[in-house]
C-alpha cells in the first residue's frame, strides 16, 4: 500500500489551487517545475535551495504528452515522477500541469517564488524559449523568478548511460556518433536553416481519414460491410513537406494545384503552418486531389483507401506552371521537389526546376496512383534525394541487388551529391559523393502511422543539405525526424523546431 503522505500531497491541479488559498495564510509559496523524468541528486538539491526562499514548496510535473524530449520521452509516466517527488520530505504538495509550459500553472497557482536550475540562468540557451515566458507571468502576479545552484546532472544523459531503452545496436551508434558530432553541432545546421528562402514544388493532396469498427461480410455479397465512427481530414503531400520546412525556414513559399471543384482552399489556407506563402493554380473541372483511408479504428488498421483525382487536369496547367516557376525559383535558394507523380510534375517542369534551381532536392515517390511510373531518372540533375529503399530499387530495375551499388549508380546519373535512402524500420542508408556512405539505425520504439514519416524526413533533410550538413548528420536527424512521424496519425502533427531540438540533445546528452 502506497503512504498515505504521499497519496495526500499529489493534488490535481486546480483542487491544490484552491486548497493554496485556504493553506498559505501569508505564508511565501515557492513553485518548481520540470519534467523530472529520472529524479536524482542534482533535483534534491535544487527543491531543499529552492524552499530556502519560502515556507511552502510545491512542484509541478510536466505531463507525458508535453514531454518534447523524443518520442521515447518520458521513460517514466507522470504519475510515477510525481509520486517520487512527492515522497520527498521537503515537498509539500506534487500536481501534474495540464499545459506545455509553467506559465498557465504559475498564473493559476500564484506563488511568490518561481525556482529554476542555474541551467535556465542564461535565457538565450534555452531551445524553447520558455523560461523568458515563465519569467513574464512570475513578474506579472508580483512574485520573482529564482535560479538555484545545484549540483548539475542530467536526466537525459543518466538515461542514456545507465538505463537505455534502445537496442545495442542503436546504442552503440550513438555512442560512435557522440564523439563525432556534439549537440551543437548538429542542431547548429538547423539553426542556419532560419535564413533560408525555400520553394516548394507539388501536389496538393488532402489525407481524409475514415474511423469505421467492421460489421462482417454483408449478409447477400461478398463485400466487408462497416460501421461509421468519425472522420478527419489532413493537410498531405507538398501542404505538408511546406509545413514541416516551416519549423525551421523562416521564407517558405509553395506552389501548388487546387481544383476548382471541391478545392478545399479555405481549409487548406487555414491548415498551412505560420510562414508558408502559398501561390495555387487551379485546375479546371477537377478536384483537389483527395486519398481518403478508411481505417478500423481499433486497432488502428488501414482497410483500403480511395484517390479523388484528375490527372489530365493538371497536365493541363504545365504551361501557366512553368511561367510560375521560371519568376519565382531564381529568388531562391532550394526548390524542394515534393513529387508524388499525380501529374502536377510533368517534364517541362521537370526542365524548369534542373536547369534554374540553385540547389534541387527531390523526392519522387512511388504509389499505388501512378503505378511505378514515377522514378527519380525524370530528373537530369539533383543535389539532394530522399527515396525509400523500394524507390531505389525500382529506379535501378533491381529487386535484390547491392543497395549501396544501386545508390552509386543512381547518384552518379543524376550528378548528386547526397542521397538518403529510408528503410523502414531499419533506419536509413546514406550517401555523400565526398564522404561516402553511412547506416543509421532507426530511433522509432512506437509505430502508429506511417503515412507522412518519409515527407517529414524528406523536408528536413533537404533543408539541412541545404546548408551544407553532412550527409551522416543528415541521416542522423532525418531519423530523428522519422521516429517523431511514425507516432503521429498521418499529417495531424508537423515537425517543430523546439521539440526537435530537444529530441536531438536528448538522444546525444552524456
Amino acid at each position: 500500500m502506497r503512504p498515505v503522505l504521499v497519496t495526500t500531497k499529489i493534488k490535481d491541479i486546480h483542487e491544490l489551487a484552491a486548497e493554496l488559498e485556504l493553506v498559505r495564510r501569508g505564508r511565501t509559496v515557492v513553485q518548481c517545475h520540470g519534467v523530472f523524468d529520472l529524479l536524482h541528486i542534482g533535483h534534491i538539491r535544487h527543491f531543499q535551495q529552492a524552499k530556502k526562499s519560502g515556507e511552502m514548496l510545491i512542484v509541478t510535473v510536466t505531463p507525458d504528452r508535453h514531454v518534447n524530449k523524443g518520442p521515447h520521452r518520458p521513460v517514466f509516466t507522470e504519475l510515477l515522477r510525481a509520486e517520487a517527488i512527492a515522497a520527498l520530505d521537503g515537498v509539500d504538495y506534487v500536481a501534474i500541469n495540464k499545459w506545455p509550459t509553467a506559465v498557465e500553472a504559475i498564473q493559476l497557482l500564484r506563488p511568490d517564488v518561481y525556482a529554476k536550475g542555474s541551467d535556465y540562468a542564461n535565457a538565450s540557451t534555452d531551445i524553447t524559449g520558455g523560461i523568458s515566458l515563465e519569467r513574464s507571468a512570475i513578474e506579472d502576479i508580483g512574485g520573482k523568478l529564482v535560479f538555484t545552484d545545484e549540483i548539475r546532472f542530467s536526466s537525459s544523459a543518466l538515461l542514456n548511460q545507465h538505463m537505455s531503452i534502445f537496442s545495442d545496436e542503436v546504442n552503440d551508434y550513438l555512442t560512435k556518433f557522440r564523439r563525432m558530432y556534439s549537440t551543437a553541432d548538429v542542431t547548429g545546421f538547423i539553426d542556419r536553416a532560419r535564413g533560408v528562402r525555400a520553394l516548394v514544388v507539388g501536389d496538393a493532396i488532402i489525407d481524409d481519414y475514415q474511423y469505421c469498427e467492421t460489421l462482417g461480410k454483408s449478409g447477400k455479397e461478398p463485400i466487408l460491410a462497416a460501421q461509421f465512427v468519425r472522420s478527419e481530414k489532413f493537410v498531405g503531400g507538398a501542404l505538408a513537406v511546406a509545413n514541416h520546412i516551416a519549423s525551421c525556414c523562416a521564407d517558405v513559399r509553395l506552389v501548388t494545384m487546387l481544383g476548382s471543384d471541391d478545392s478545399h482552399e479555405a481549409f487548406i489556407r487555414a491548415s498551412l503552418a505560420p510562414g508558408v506563402v502559398p501561390e495555387f493554380l487551379t485546375m479546371a473541372g477537377a478536384p483537389t486531389l483527395i486519398k481518403r483511408r478508411f481505417i478500423e479504428t481499433y486497432p488502428f488498421q488501414k482497410l483500403f483507401e480511395v484517390y479523388v483525382m484528375n490527372e489530365q487536369a493538371a497536365q493541363q496547367k504545365a504551361h501557366d506552371l512553368c511561367a510560375v516557376l521560371e519568376q519565382v525559383v531564381p529568388e531562391v535558394d532550394v526548390v524542394i521537389a515534393a513529387d508524388y507523380g499525380h501529374g502536377m510534375i510533368g517534364p517541362a517542369v521537370v526542365d524548369v526546376l534542373c536547369r534554374t534551381a540553385r540547389c534541387l532536392a527531390v523526392n519522387a515517390q512511388v504509389n499505388a496512383g501512378n503505378h511505378g511510373f514515377n522514378t527519380v531518372s525524370k530528373y537530369r540533375r539533383a543535389d539532394f534525394i530522399s527515396l525509400s529503399e523500394k524507390e531505389i530499387r525500382l529506379e535501378a530495375r533491381n529487386p535484390s541487388g547491392d543497395l549501396r551499388e544501386l545508390v552509386h549508380r543512381v547518384a552518379g546519373a543524376l550528378q548528386c551529391r547526397q542521397v538518403l535512402v529510408t528503410r523502414g524500420a531499419r533506419g536509413s542508408l546514406c550517401y555523400g559523393r565526398d564522404e561516402g556512405f553511412f547506416e543509421t539505425p532507426g530511433f522509432a520504439l512506437r509505430t502508429v502511422d506511417r503515412v507522412g514519416a518519409g515527407d517529414a524526413v524528406f523536408a528536413i533533410g533537404s533543408v539541412c543539405a541545404a546548408v551544407g550538413a553532412p550527409i551522416e548528420v543528415i541521416g542522423f536527424i532525418g531519423n530523428a525526424v522519422g521516429s517523431e512521424a511514425v507516432g503521429i496519425v498521418g499529417n495531424q502533427r508537423f515537425i517543430e523546431r523546439a521539440p526537435l531540438l530537444k529530441h536531438i540533445e536528448a538522444l546525444l546528452k552524456v
